[in-house]
């Protein structure tokens, strides 16, 4: 029998079929890839724009302003769509390539999945040098793409056109895998892309995947049971990996009926809402008094879909040595951390199988109590900070204060680098599961306004919310990447974003003078300028408004709240910015690890030294 075929460029093939791959969500079936995000350049323009081109009604092409910002709009819309369906993300070669290996590490470090695609020099190197080409002398197959093999998770180099045929699928099991889940990288030989072949037609069929979910090993979870039933003081870490299974009612079941507390991670949090009888505040550096004072009485852990970062574990401070740590995780990577009890597997599973092998086991009833009075306390602290006044410069807290309240439930708070993440993790009080992103992962600056974009684009289709992205960044980061507000006005997606205007990069000078260095280079007014009394200031208003978007600057905290009020009757994109405090934060009680000089002129720095090797001394001993 004769194999059918078709004849198609390498391009043309690629696109199609990733036009042919379909998942579901919430029981209907929908593209696995849901767009593209692209700038065309010569590595990419001649052969995969023409084959994008004549599929824009099934797989859209979305115009970005640049390689790094669309992509992070792509890992917006993934973390959004809690990793169910991803958006591809275009480049050519040179440059524009190089431009994305930032947003692949924010992918790889997250855990997200996100199809890179970027040209590359010619396979056959009969034109070599080609514009945009970096040589390597003493090895000729390098190019600027080999600079993404340290930042995905699939990396291949397409020099024939029958290599896509192992290639695509090999990606996308990849980026489907809970446990390798991440990005992949392509590149395209530009002289590849243009070759046709002879491809078998039973590539292009149809198929809908499944996203696998691993179960743990029997003997494991009854090892887990067993020693969970030896806590006294038990406690649940909930992390992004709750989310991403779906897992969140579960996780709630499970702990109220064996009676334990659950905080949770940065990339966790928004799996249970705010005021959830079992929900006890977030953890860590940037965590709650709460959360942190559970963990330093807890003897058994049980840490869900986390890779235990050092903002989570207090820097490995957080827990007293004699803790135990059990660990659920689709990751092997992830789940033997520090001497855990390992149950490989997927959260919503395993914790099914978990309650099952835990019966009628119950914790002591006075701990959910008293999580819950710890709580309270955390509450009050909170309301203390963020509660409007009359102040002449508001506070981040009190900006997060008025936005939490004006927030409708479906409205998904995104935040990222500098100040904020302390304070929204803190203090953004969860009104419905899965409206919050804070990447925290790899702390990207300028992740904030282009994933606004890829979570509006999230919310139009199965699993979005329906409600508005809200967009909280500082002066710093909004000068660092800001033209997907451009990209959402052009093409009518709604967005807020809030410009918390605090002179500079505030919290990183927190951190400067916390350790002893004198305010140095990170505000305005520290830094080499022409006038350091009165630093020029960007008038945000006016740049917004020249991108397309509506603006306001509020004058005050009941300014702003009138201001977002407009804001979520306004279509397309609003930015409203207010002057914040550079000095004010809520407070926390974590210990961070970080590099203080060994030696320095400055006493305060020598101080700082003392204090850190304190920190060092209280660090449990583990891998």
């Amino acid at each position: 029998m004769t194999r059918k075929t078709v004849r198609l460029t390498m391009a043309q093939a690629l696109v199609r079929y990733l036009c042919n791959q379909f998942t579901e969500i919430d029981g209907e079936r929908v593209p696995l890839f849901a767009g593209v995000f692209g700038i065309f350049g010569h590595g990419n323009v001649t052969c995969l724009s023409e084959a994008l081109e004549t599929v824009q009604d099934t797989l859209p092409t979305w115009r970005g302003q640049n390689e790094q910002s669309m992509a992070l709009a792509a890992i917006g819309f993934a973390k959004a769509k809690r990793r169910r369906q991803i958006m591809v993300a275009a480049t050519s070669i040179g440059p524009g390539a190089l431009n994305m290996v930032t947003a692949a590490g924010v992918a790889m470090a997250n855990r997200l999945p996100v199809l890179l695609l970027a040209g590359d020099t010619f396979a056959n190197r009969l034109p070599d040098p080609v514009l945009q080409q970096v040589e390597h002398f003493g090895d000729p197959t390098i190019t600027v793409n080999d600079a993404f093999k340290s930042v995905v998770r699939y990396w291949d180099r397409i020099v024939l056109p029958e290599q896509i045929l192992q290639s695509l699928p090999q990606a996308v099991a990849t980026m489907l895998d809970p446990a390798d889940c991440g990005p992949a990288f392509i590149g395209l030989a530009q002289d590849t892309q243009e070759i046709a072949f002879d491809y078998p037609e039973v590539f292009f069929e149809p198929k809908v995947w499944k996203i696998p979910r691993p179960r743990a090993d029997r003997e494991t979870v009854a090892a887990a049971a067993e020693l969970l039933k030896t806590a006294k003081r038990p406690l649940i870490i909930s992390g992004g990996g709750v989310r991403y299974s779906l897992a969140e009612e579960k996780l709630a079941e499970f702990a109220a009926k064996h009676g334990i507390p659950v905080v949770e991670t940065i990339a966790g949090k928004g799996a249970l809402t705010h005021e959830h009888p079992v929900h006890a505040g977030p953890i860590g550096i940037v965590g709650s008094t709460s959360a942190n004072a559970l963990a330093k009485e807890a003897d058994v852990i049980l840490a869900i879909g986390t890779r235990l970062q050092d903002f989570t574990t207090g820097s490995w401070t957080a827990f007293s040595q004699q803790a135990q740590f059990i660990s659920i995780n689709a990751a092997r990577f992830d789940a033997v951390k520090h001497r855990a009890l390992s149950v490989i597997g997927d959260a919503l599973e395993t914790v099914t199988e978990l309650d099952s092998a835990l019966g009628d086991w119950k914790a002591d009833e006075r701990l959910l109590p008293q999580a819950k009075a710890l709580f309270s306390e955390w509450n009050a602290l909170l309301d203390e900070h963020q509660l409007p006044t009359n102040v002449p410069v508001p506070s981040y807290a009190q900006v997060v204060g008025v936005l939490n309240r004006v927030a409708r439930p479906e409205d998904t708070l995104i935040a990222a680098a500098g100040g904020t993440p302390g304070e929204v993790v803190k203090g953004w009080r969860v009104k419905n599961p899965n409206t919050f992103d804070c990447e925290f992962g790899f702390s990207c600056m300028g992740y904030e306004i282009s994933a606004g974009w890829g979570c509006a684009l999230a919310q139009e289709g199965p699993g979005g919310t329906g409600g508005t992205p809200i967009v909280m960044l500082g002066d710093g980061t909004y000068m660092m990447m800001n033209s997907d507000i451009y990209s959402a006005a052009l093409t009518g997606h709604k967005m807020i974003v809030v410009v918390c205007d605090n002179g500079g990069f505030a919290v990183i000078n927190r951190l400067q003078q916390a350790k002893g260095v004198p305010g140095f280079n990170n505000l305005l007014a520290d830094s080499r300028i022409q006038n350091r009394e009165n630093p020029l200031h960007v008038d945000f208003v006016k740049h917004a408004e020249a991108m397309g978007a509506k603006a306001r600057k509020a004058e005050s905290l009941a300014d702003l709240e009138d201001a977002l009020k407009w804001a979520q009757d306004n279509d397309g994109v609003t930015v409203i910015s207010i002057v914040s405090d550079a000095w004010k934060w809520v407070p926390g009680d974590a210990d961070w690890d970080v590099g203080v000089p060994e030696i320095s002129t400055f006493e305060t720095v020598r101080a700082a030294r003392a204090a850190q090797e304190k920190i060092r001394s209280a660090q449990r001993v583990g891998v």
